[in-house]
């Protein structure tokens, strides 16, 4: 009976590892990626949300996330996302200018500066949307002000 339970326990043991070694072989980022690429979202979403549960501190693959849910308006997932990126990786230029956009669309002014302030010391790829950024900002501060008077 005792030969019963330990042979158990290695077959067990071993079809673990044989999981974790299947499953580090499948690249989901790359997969999810290249679904992007080609506009089917479902099936990358599937494929990051796998990227994540195996990997859950690689942030990119919370940014693509964060990029589906903003084509299809979530809002919700989509600032989760970004902030999951941003806790990551906080220097990430792309989350702070996909957040800024996220927080003027909710005429959130303070949040927003806050973020462009940020922006600023940490962008990469991303310094020529600062004039953009700026705009828009302006624009619903003075949208706020024209509703004040």
């Amino acid at each position: 009976m005792i030969k019963f339970y330990l042979l158990t326990k290695l077959f067990f043991i071993f079809l673990i590892m044989c999981i974790n070694v299947n499953a580090n072989e499948t690249n989901f980022f790359a997969e999810g990626q290249k679904l992007y690429e080609v506009k089917k979202y479902k099936e990358a979403k599937f494929f990051f949300e796998k990227d994540i549960v195996f990997n859950p501190k690689e942030y990119k693959s919370y940014l693509y996330l964060a990029k589906i849910f903003k084509q299809n308006d979530n809002d919700e997932e989509l600032e989760k996302n970004l902030n999951n990126v941003l806790l990551l990786n906080p220097n990430n230029d792309e989350a702070i200018y996909l957040l800024i956009l996220l927080k003027i669309k909710q005429s959130d002014y303070a949040k927003s500066n806050e973020l462009i302030d940020k922006f600023k010391k940490v962008c990469n790829l991303f310094c020529n949307k600062e004039n953009e950024l700026k705009s828009k900002l302006d624009k619903i501060n003075a949208d706020n002000e024209q509703i004040k008077n």
